[in-house]
């Protein structure tokens, strides 16, 4: 019969062996096992600081990078777009660089003659019908471009042609869009929280850089991104136009200009417009754009026509 001494003396037998275990354990470790044991560590604390020494490198790298191109658009930009009215038109996706693009107009003398930040309620589909209604109530007698609206139901679309009407420079021949319906049509896609202007526009604009980035990864990013194209496509039916982007792999706006040989015969990209070189390019595509009347594709991407345009001295 199993009694309480039967139990005793089993669990005392299994902590003997444990211990027994631990002692003979122990024993084995600090011998050849704890050498190469310690070996490894110490092998893969060096790698571990050597790659961490690599990684600042390369960000100091990026730094002077940086600090170069900062210092060389001070030498080639100034004077570049004087006189040049530029639009600079940002994308949701776009926002973080699009100062950088601003100041980087500015320093090539560019009159930039105003900011549109379009908001992620214009791309989102769900507004689709009332993107179509505003366009018909928003247009004014002079802001109806050569043609007319385009009539495929798509209310990006639509609202694009009538913003890059009224925004951008008339085909000539066209009447000029006077300065209140400017205003009106702006102020309508203002207050119904579509885009939000920086400064109050008086003036249209030779060309746009529209500043965009990632692709869209939500549920709705298919639709999205036809709509990102789709704005792109408008304001270069109406003047020069310049994408600012970030990538150039994904089906983002740069990825999906230089995959279009349509496009990419009217549109410029800049895939590196979220650094400072790429902002300086960015301006430099401009002039390529207003004075040569060429498009080009620039930046780190594959397949490019080069890190920078060749400008005529």
């Amino acid at each position: 019969m199993i009694n309480f001494r039967y139990h005793v003396v089993s669990l005392t037998a299994v902590f003997l062996a444990l211990a027994i275990g631990l002692v003979v354990g122990t024993a084995a470790l600090n011998g050849p096992v704890a050498d190469s044991l310690k070996e490894t560590v110490n092998s893969l604390r060096k790698d571990n600081q050597q790659m961490r020494q690599t990684v600042q490198n390369m960000q100091r790298e990026l730094e002077l990078e940086e600090e170069f191109a900062a210092e060389m658009a001070q030498v080639m930009l100034p004077g570049k777009l004087t006189g040049k009215r530029v639009l600079v038109l940002s994308l949701p996706t776009g926002r973080d660089h699009t100062e950088g693009v601003v100041n980087m107009l500015e320093l090539a003398n560019a009159d930039v003659i105003g900011r549109i930040d379009l908001q992620d309620k214009f791309i989102n589909p769900e507004n689709n019908n009332n993107l179509l209604e505003l366009a018909v109530t928003a247009a004014r007698p002079t802001s109806a471009p050569t043609g007319g609206l385009p009539g495929n139901g798509h209310g990006v679309e639509t609202s694009s042609a009538l913003l890059a009407t009224v925004l951008l420079d008339q085909p000539t021949g066209a009447e000029p869009v006077t300065e209140a319906d400017r205003r009106a049509v702006v102020t309508a896609y203002g207050n119904a929280n579509y885009l939000t202007a920086a400064d109050r526009i008086t003036n249209s604009a030779e060309a746009v850089v529209v500043v965009s980035g990632q692709p869209y990864v939500d549920k709705d990013s298919a639709k999205k991104d036809e709509s990102v194209v789709k704005i792109a496509e408008q304001f270069d039916r109406a003047g020069g136009i310049v994408v600012a982007g970030n990538g150039f792999t994904g089906g983002n706006l740069v990825s999906f200009v230089r995959g279009d040989a349509v496009l990419a015969q009217t549109i410029s990209t800049v895939d590196n417009a979220n650094t400072v070189q790429g902002q300086l390019v960015t301006s430099l595509a401009v002039v390529q754009q207003l004075n040569e009347r060429k498009a080009g594709q620039y930046g780190v991407g594959d397949n490019v026509d080069g890190l920078l345009p060749k400008l005529p001295q």
